[in-house]
């Protein structure tokens, strides 16, 4: 069943197929283990909609996991392993996860978030027992290495129909939305046409794959597919300068999808370092999650080659738009041309006139098969994104200029991206508004030199409550969301500035940011738009 992993045992068996820094493992080794988890899966009631739920840093373990969960046809509901266990338990009750998948350092939030949204099973691997501080009470606790080893080693006969991988994508309503990665055809391909699909992809003939970002996003996760389809992978648990320059002199890494923030911290290393290891091996590192700066992808092909591949687009719709490395010399700054499962791209004015070229507005993207993007169960948002059917907006500002080269210039939605990631300000401010001493905040986005933006919250407090300071605002946030959601920076004001309608108004408070005085300083309302993009 495992098809190309069964070819790649017979042909290449000694070759090392996946590794991390505490495992190697064959092609042989990695085929059993597929076949098994297999077999682990099939054993567990999945119910109707047969969704598991993956929550684990990046590790070997989370890979295999998610190539077993491919090949027996169950979707992975993939969760980032950052989020604390509230905000993973409303993931699980969203999605209908029937079973979530742990590592080691998110097995006790995985405990407290399956019990908060009645999930039965949690399977862990790295830890013996129930992980500190848990109570196993009601739950199934399945430990990954035991039900391996007691599954058939032998391969299912069937070939399945893939099940669609479901991710969350930022919104501005403060709730994360789920999307079918593959939406158009979700469901409807068998294993040996997915399979066949990803082969014909141009990283899987390149050779081995760096995985140097979370598993838990887009980019990353395409290393998943690379090795269904035959190509060695290495995975860093933690991106480190140093260490991806070591591990692609080392393992002739010869592709990679990295985000504007890899790209920043490998050239702040001192040029000894840089020139210390020879990086010939490489032949296409995409790069996407946020604009890349002009001078930052410049250096970046003038260190490297021209080796890169940008992509635009959003979880919700795949890559829309693609630039290489020649083609963006010639148009500096753009994110390329719409790809082939794509018509068109062109903006519009506030009427959802069509503009010329060059002309800013809205953007939108034409899908010839008329479907478009869609949220699952969220046809308010889904109708909301198109203009007519098949055409939709991913929020952005910009203009395409006469060669078709699509440039983000704004953005129309209040969307915060930071290294990458996408950070919903609605969901942090109703955290900060949670706080007794606040009464009325906001979150925006801020320049930040390596992440390319950072969230900033600016915060009213109620009257007595002079006592409150950042340190203490971002304690209280740090309790309760993520790391990277939480306000890296947060300035006090007397009041938010708001329009007409009583609605916050966000470009005052971007065009003022840069201009705050200090922590106790009053933000003025003054007007104007900073800037920005997300994907």
């Amino acid at each position: 069943m495992a098809m190309y992993l069964e070819e790649c045992a017979a042909v290449r068996p000694d070759e090392i197929a996946l590794r991390d820094s505490h495992r190697a493992l064959t092609w042989p080794e990695v085929d059993e283990t597929v076949d098994r988890l297999v077999h682990a899966l099939d054993s567990i009631a999945l119910g109707s909609r047969r969704r598991v739920a993956v929550f684990a840093a990046n590790c070997a373990e989370l890979v295999l996991t998610h190539l077993g969960i491919l090949h027996a046809g169950v979707s992975a509901v993939v969760i980032n392993s950052h989020l604390t266990a509230p905000e993973v338990a409303r993931l699980l009750r969203d999605s209908g996860a029937a079973a979530l998948f742990a590592g080691p350092e998110t097995a006790e939030r995985a405990f407290d978030a399956a019990r908060s949204a009645g999930v039965g099973t949690v399977i862990v691997w790295g830890i013996d027992g129930t992980p500190a501080g848990s109570d196993p009470t009601g739950i199934e606790l399945v430990h990954w290495e035991h039900r391996l080893a007691a599954s058939p080693a032998g391969r299912p006969g069937d070939d399945r129909l893939v099940g669609p991988t479901v991710m969350y994508t930022s919104g501005t309503t403060g709730s994360p939305k789920a999307v079918e990665l593959g939406g158009r055809r979700s469901g409807s391909l068998s294993l040996g046409e997915h399979l066949a699909a990803l082969r014909a992809q141009p990283m899987a003939q390149d050779g081995v794959h760096l995985v140097v970002g979370p598993l838990s996003h887009t980019g990353p996760l395409t290393a998943i597919g690379l090795l269904a389809a035959g190509q060695p992978v290495v995975v860093q648990e933690k991106f480190d300068a140093v260490g991806t320059l070591a591990a692609i002199e080392q393992y002739s890494v010869a592709t990679s999808i990295m985000v504007p923030t890899h790209f920043r911290r490998l050239l702040d290393l001192p040029g000894d370092v840089k020139r210390r290891y020879v990086l010939d091996s490489l032949v296409r590192v995409g790069h996407t999650g946020s604009r890349c700066p002009v001078e930052v992808k410049r250096a970046m092909i003038r260190w490297w080659g021209p080796v890169f591949l940008e992509a635009y687009g959003a979880t919700e719709s795949g890559t829309v738009c693609t630039i290489t490395s020649d083609e963006w010399l010639a148009h500096p700054g753009s994110v390329g041309r719409v790809t082939a499962a794509f018509r068109s791209a062109f903006a519009v004015d506030d009427r959802g006139n069509e503009l010329a070229a060059g002309e800013s507005g809205l953007l939108y993207f034409e899908d010839p098969t008329g479907t478009g993007i869609a949220y699952l169960d969220d046809p308010v948002k889904t109708a909301a994104a198109h203009l007519r059917p098949g055409v939709f907006t991913l929020g952005e500002i910009g203009f395409v200029d006469a060669d078709g080269y699509v440039h983000l210039t704004d953005r129309a939605t209040d969307l915060i991206v930071t290294g990458g990631v996408n950070v919903y300000p609605a969901e942090v401010e109703e955290i900060l508004l949670g706080h007794p001493a606040i009464a009325d905040a906001a979150v925006i986005a801020v320049p930040d030199s390596e992440f390319g933006e950072s969230v900033h919250a600016v915060v009213v407090r109620r009257p007595g409550g002079t006592g409150l300071d950042s340190a203490a605002v971002r304690a209280y946030c740090r309790e309760r969301l993520a790391g990277y959601k939480c306000p890296r920076t947060v300035v006090f004001a007397d009041a938010l500035p708001r329009n007409a309608m009583g609605k916050i108004d966000k470009r005052s408070l971007r065009a003022s940011a840069g201009s705050r005085t200090g922590e106790s300083g009053a933000v003025p309302g003054t007007s104007g738009f900073r800037k920005g993009m997300t994907t």
